[in-house]
């Protein structure tokens, strides 16, 4: 094994010991259990053995983790919206027209992908695209509503249907 992985996996275990307490301890504060803190640290640390090659460079060790850890944070409050947004239509459907537990979770997985690839977009790309799609508005529609060109909804458009594609493959 090449010196340079030694040292990096080196790097990442001295970052562990010497910041994973303090990363779990800010997490909890900002989640407000430990059970999720312990998740997102973990992811975090994760995160980081994957761009290990940049740790020669690391000069504020928790400014790197707390950037990392607000990104998964904000990941996983978008997964609790996503969430609970469902579950609350859920609880609105009668009983016999409502899916199984295995279906609510395929529904739910499927929902978070849908929401981490539309978030990849600009908001107004995202409103033409979710008008287009869920509201079956026209071009002329989209383009009304947003005041925009027909041509920048078609842009939009077509950025989402690219992100969909990238998201599939």
């Amino acid at each position: 094994m090449p010196n340079s992985v030694l040292a990096s996996g080196d790097a990442v275990n001295l970052l562990y010991r010497a910041h994973h307490g303090w990363l779990h301890g800010w997490l909890r504060a900002k989640l407000g259990n430990s059970f999720d803190a312990a998740d997102l640290a973990q992811d975090t640390f994760v995160r980081v053995l994957r761009h290990r090659h940049e740790l020669d460079a690391l000069r504020e060790p928790r400014a790197y983790l707390t950037t990392i850890a607000k990104r998964l944070l904000l990941n996983h409050h978008r997964r609790r919206s996503v969430e609970q947004a469902y579950m609350e239509a859920l609880a609105l459907m009668p009983e016999a027209l409502a899916p199984s537990a295995e279906q609510r979770l395929i529904i739910l997985e499927t929902l978070q992908e849908i929401e981490e690839m539309l978030a990849g977009l600009s908001l107004p790309a995202r409103q033409a695209f979710l008008m287009a799609q869920l509201e079956g508005l026209s071009h002329a529609e989209i383009a009304s509503r947003l005041d925009v060109s027909l041509r920048t909804v078609h842009r939009y458009i077509t950025k989402g249907l690219e992100q969909c594609i990238m998201a599939v493959m």
